[in-house]
């Protein structure tokens, strides 16, 4: 099965430039007689937040690990950074940055004395454009660590822990950060510092972001574009909202008049809800306009590819019965 197709939007392509972070054509991974990918193919671009989604088992990890240069491919074109990632050197890797959904060691150091040590390794690499490392006062406060500073790593709380698992992920000025899982363990308050933070590092920094997550509201508030992958295959490849328009285009408009319930579906919503109140005005109460939802469309869409039954059919029965919950 190939990529969703969404109406209105082409195929990403894939354009040469020097914005073009990521670019993976065809990529293939065989264990032994197993096939885990079966022909990944997506680009990325410089400040772009990608969210990469998929039931466990879909091959995310091993497509993390084949473009962070840890995995050698079976099959297929990939440059990382311009760079063929089995072929990276030191220069390359310092280019990147990863935080891993968790790790426990250094648990004796203190968080300044972690960072900066960390930090050297990438001062040789440092450029024109990108000063390197991080300086770590700035770090501390842009992770929101400043008043933990002195502390050991053991003495952290779990959501401290987190934050400075983002700080050395990037304490090198990433151009390309991978995000595991990043705000687990994370309480309300943090999270939405984290998702400001990472805005900030695609749109002041232009740091390019691949994340994985199970979490698809954050999927949603943080990536420009949503890639499934399912059966070893890229299915889909867009916004949150294109995804969903894929999966079901008409939106489902639901109001009582007169103690009575009624549903109804249409592909223009404003215009059947301006025609509605005009004809009824105020005896149309408890209005309600729901569309499809990334989680709707993912749902659907992984179930199609694993039953072979199209997105129109059974994926938008699927859509119409979680609008039930």
């Amino acid at each position: 099965m190939t990529a969703v197709e969404l109406p209105g939007v082409a195929p990403t392509p894939h354009p040469p430039g020097e914005d073009l972070v990521l670019d993976v054509r065809d990529l293939r991974m065989r264990y032994g007689t197993v096939d885990v990918l079966h022909g990944v193919d997506f680009t990325a671009r410089r400040g772009e937040v990608l969210a990469l989604l998929g039931p466990n088992g879909a091959g995310k990890t091993t497509t993390i690990e084949i473009l962070e240069g840890f995995r050698m491919r079976s099959a297929g074109e990939v440059r990382v950074l311009g760079v063929d990632p089995g072929r990276g050197d030191e220069r390359w890797r310092a280019r990147m940055g990863v935080v891993l959904q968790s790790w426990r060691d250094h648990g004796k150091w203190r968080v300044r004395d972690l960072l900066a040590h960390l930090g050297a390794f990438y001062a040789p690499y440092a450029t024109d454009r990108i000063s390197r490392p991080w300086p770590v006062d700035e770090l501390l406060d842009t992770v929101g660590l400043t008043p933990h500073a002195a502390k050991r790593v053991h003495q952290l709380s779990g959501g401290q822990r987190r934050r400075l698992d983002v700080a050395v992920g990037i304490v090198g000025r990433p151009e390309l950060l991978f995000l595991d899982e990043p705000t687990v363990g994370f309480d309300p308050a943090a999270r939405r510092e984290f998702h400001e933070l990472v805005h900030r590092l695609a749109d002041l920094d232009e740091t390019t972001i691949l994340l994985t997550t199970h979490d698809l509201d954050e999927a949603e508030k943080l990536a420009d574009r949503i890639l499934i992958l399912a059966g070893g295959r890229i299915i889909a490849d867009g916004s949150s909202d294109e995804l969903a328009r894929r999966v079901a285009g008409d939106a489902e408009i639901r109001w009582t008049r007169d103690g009575e319930r009624f549903v109804h579906a249409a592909a223009d919503a404003t215009g059947f809800v301006r025609d509605l109140l005009r004809q009824h005005g105020d005896s149309v109460q408890e209005l309600e306009v729901r569309r499809a939802s990334l989680e709707d469309a993912y749902m659907a869409l992984v179930y199609e590819e694993e039953s072979g039954v199209r997105a129109g059919t059974a994926a938008a029965s699927v859509w119409r019965q979680g609008s039930e919950r």
